[in-house]
């Protein structure tokens, strides 16, 4: 049997002797869904630059970026194994479930870390490499091995590491850090805790298993609804700061402003409905909604920008 060393308790579980991990096991282990979304808004990071970007560069730098994210979840999940054993929605992952050991987990994250790191410094610059390398070893490292098990601020702090690739983004084709990325990392970074904590106000009892201080466990779901309502409201109008700015125009504007809408509804049901399955309901839907509000913001940006649609609102 494997076992790891960062147990969080004395009957944290074993694991099945891994048999060969395949292919599409060690691709489960990057948590492609979150690449996808990394990928994407890298990609708006880029294009809200203004520059005339080479595409070679921008799909390398892309690819980098995703990779460092791929990465940065496989140590996730190395060091995580052992809590998601105890809970249903995580169990099935590569290295609970047997199928790769957490050694070749641990050695396949460094390689590809160091390896993606390297690689954007020199197809792009130093400057997005360092960037990079910052995200992984925060979610890694910062989130991963200490907030996530130490805090029920985990969600908000951690959040930052999910925020970052617009600025990497960025970097990566301009050198530099501008306002632009700097505001949708703000957005994605306020948007992260409403978006997460409904999640765990319906899967509080399995955080409880695995000895995870989510907030709905530490401060109880009550104020857990407090905060999702309190975020939402400052999210809303943040939303609309690429308009302000100068960057966002009127498809952006309308995205916003609905979307922002639909975001305090959504957190306004799951205050307001506190029992049973109609509380499992918004808390998902207003999960569901979330994305799918992130989505349409940042793909609104690159119509406007990649389409030719970009005209700023006079406000």
């Amino acid at each position: 049997m494997t076992t790891l060393s960062n147990s969080v308790t004395a009957d944290t579980p074993t694991f099945a002797p891994a048999v060969g991990g395949e292919v599409r096991d060690f691709f489960a282990l990057l948590k492609p869904r979150v690449m996808v979304l990394v990928i994407f808004t890298a990609l708006v990071g880029m294009v809200v630059s203004d520059v005339t970007v080479n595409p070679v560069i921008a799909a390398i730098s892309l690819l980098m970026i995703a990779v460092g994210a791929g990465a940065s979840g496989c140590l996730n999940m190395w060091w995580d194994a052992d809590i998601d054993a105890l809970m249903t929605r995580t169990a099935k992952r590569p290295i609970p479930d047997g199928r790769i050991r957490p050694d070749e987990a641990l050695a396949f994250g460094i390689v590809l870390s160091v390896g993606s790191v390297l690689i954007l410094g020199l197809a792009s610059n130093w400057l997005a490499a360092g960037l990079l390398a910052f995200t992984i070893v925060f979610y890694a490292v910062i989130y991963s091995m200490w907030l996530k098990r130490a805090t029920a601020q985990n969600i908000v702090i951690g959040g930052a590491a999910g925020a970052l690739p617009p600025v990497v983004g960025q970097a990566a084709v301009t050198g530099h850090v501008g306002l632009e990325s700097l505001i949708l990392f703000a957005i994605i970074f306020i948007w992260t805790p409403p978006h997460f904590w409904a999640l765990a106000l319906v899967k509080s009892g399995e955080y409880a298993k695995a000895g995870i201080p989510m907030m709905p466990n530490v401060a109880g779901p009550d104020s857990t609804r407090r905060q999702i309502v309190w975020y939402t409201l400052l999210l809303a109008p943040l939303g609309l700061a690429p308009v302000f700015f100068g960057f966002g125009g009127w498809l952006y504007a309308l995205v916003g402003v609905l979307g922002g809408l639909g975001m305090l509804a959504g957190a306004v049901q799951v205050f307001r409905l506190r029992q049973g399955e109609s509380e499992r309901k918004a808390a998902m839907g207003l999960f569901a909604f979330s994305i799918l509000y992130l989505f349409l913001l940042f793909s609104a940006l690159l119509a406007e920008q990649g389409l030719g649609l970009y005209r700023a609102v006079v406000v």
